[in-house]
């Protein structure tokens, strides 16, 4: 309630309007939570019995914004003060549990619009103008206990909205509860209700839950419940069976750990495309294993066939291209580094590196480092050292050649003049040639830059003017 009052000014000259006005007006929701879990922001639900046009009259004269795109679901948006305010119609839905679309039915109480909420946590409300806590659904001893429920049966809730399912583990996610043991039960029998959502909604509550302080939690609640399989199937495949002739590494466990150790390097917050590749980096290796003569286990070219599954994967859940190209290409390049040995790659080697990572060699650079999971302490240390000596090489090259800007000695325009060509292909190919050159040998003199190209050119067949 301390917490509440700092935001008073506002909610207290709302709720005198509606007040004046014979409404009631509470504030509901997340907000409530979050002020008991003090973490209170600036964007504040309210709920009402007033209906959608009569707090359109109420609130125009005093909000410095008001918006209707939600009016039709009987939201009214509202700028005041710097704060985001909602005020929503008390609601009594009803779902035709084909879609999640509701038929929206305004309700007159506080207790049956609570009951139609998502979670006991998201259902307590306080009535603002007498500061009286509404909590009919045992929210308050939920938050407690840390324990995510639902107002009515899971069965009821998750049948009128199958997205609250993935709710549920991004609340794990996000705030470490552990879901009650109906809950979990609900969505193991109701799992395949999520294919009535469409894939942009899934995707959003799959990134809230991958940046939540508890990643995992919830990723094993996706799983354990049969959720992946319908939203991300490449998890549960990677529950790799372990038999006393074919020892080796559980996948999916290990990517849950190298999840962990990529989370814990972040410097500025959640990185969703960090996590992504963490979590997604090995996911080839199911379809790559092979047992070998003598009781091994191996996934040649896994990072190949991964980077394809994962530009399938986020393309079907509808991510933007860029985050799709730089999870895949994380995913492409996270086994390069084990080329390195003791540190027998040649220069031209680290600068190769260090361009087809390009702006993910930060990103790179993270992985790599929690990909390393072994046990064996010894061997976990040599392979820090390792990249430590590796980072080293990658500075002192770029502090001399400026490897974030590696481009051929000879732009265009020259070569052009050079070769007495207009632009086209033959410009293109001696381009690319001419950046190979200088990945190989580092910054060339330009007498020799323009030697190479003229012999480049004769090999081709390019008659090269004297």
């Amino acid at each position: 309630m301390v917490e509440l009052l700092r935001v008073a000014p506002v909610a207290e000259e709302l709720a005198a309007r509606f007040a004046a006005a014979g409404h009631q007006l509470y504030l509901v929701g997340g907000p409530v939570r979050d002020a008991m879990l003090g973490r209170l922001g600036n964007d504040l639900d309210f709920t009402t019995d007033a209906r959608p046009q009569q707090v359109l009259a109420l609130v125009r004269p005093w909000a410095d914004a008001v918006w209707e795109i939600g009016i039709a679901f009987g939201t009214v948006g509202v700028t005041k003060d710097g704060q985001q305010l909602e005020i929503t119609t008390f609601r009594a839905d009803s779902y035709d549990r084909v879609s999640r679309n509701p038929e929206v039915t305004f309700g007159d109480s506080i207790e049956a619009d609570l009951l139609r909420r998502d979670f006991t946590v998201n259902a307590m409300a306080v009535e603002v103008s007498q500061r009286r806590f509404v909590d009919p659904y045992g929210g308050v001893r939920a938050l407690a206990d840390k324990v995510l429920d639902t107002p009515a049966t899971p069965q009821e809730s998750f049948a009128d909205d199958p997205l609250r399912m993935l709710r549920a583990a991004r609340f794990v996610s996000q705030l470490g509860f552990t879901p009650a043991p109906r809950v979990v039960e609900a969505m193991t029998s109701m799992a395949d209700e999520i294919t009535r959502i469409t894939a942009e909604r899934v995707q959003t509550e799959v990134s809230k839950l991958l940046c939540g302080a508890y990643p995992k939690l919830g990723i094993e609640l996706l799983v354990e419940t049969g959720l992946a399989a319908h939203v991300l199937p490449e998890l549960p495949a990677m529950r790799l069976e372990i038999d006393e002739h074919h020892q080796h590494k559980d996948v999916y466990h290990h990517s849950l750990v190298v999840l962990d150790q990529a989370i814990a390097q972040e410097e500025d917050g959640p990185d969703l495309i960090l996590r992504l590749a963490a979590l997604l980096h090995d996911v080839g290796k199911p379809a790559t294993r092979r047992f070998e003569e003598g009781g091994g286990v191996s996934f040649h070219h896994h990072e190949v066939v991964g980077a394809k599954m994962v530009r399938k994967r986020l393309r079907d859940l509808k991510y933007s291209k860029e985050i799709i190209g730089d999870v895949a290409q994380l995913v492409f390049l996270h086994l390069r580094f084990h080329g390195y040995g003791k540190g027998e790659w040649t220069d031209s080697a680290v600068r190769r590196y260090v361009t087809d990572a390009g702006p993910l060699l930060s990103r790179l650079h993270k992985l790599v480092r929690a990909d390393c999971t072994t046990r064996n302490k010894r061997k976990a240390q040599n392979l820090q050292r390792t990249y430590d000596e590796l980072e080293e090489r990658i500075a002192r090259i770029a502090a001399d050649e400026d490897l974030a800007r590696v481009r051929p000695d000879l732009d265009g325009n020259e070569i052009m003049r050079l070769l007495n060509v207009p632009p086209g292909p033959v410009v293109g190919r001696a381009w690319k040639f001419l950046k190979e050159l200088r990945l190989d040998r580092g910054p060339l003199e330009h007498d020799e830059a323009v030697a190479e190209l003229r012999q480049w050119a004769r090999d081709q067949g390019i008659d090269v003017p004297s």
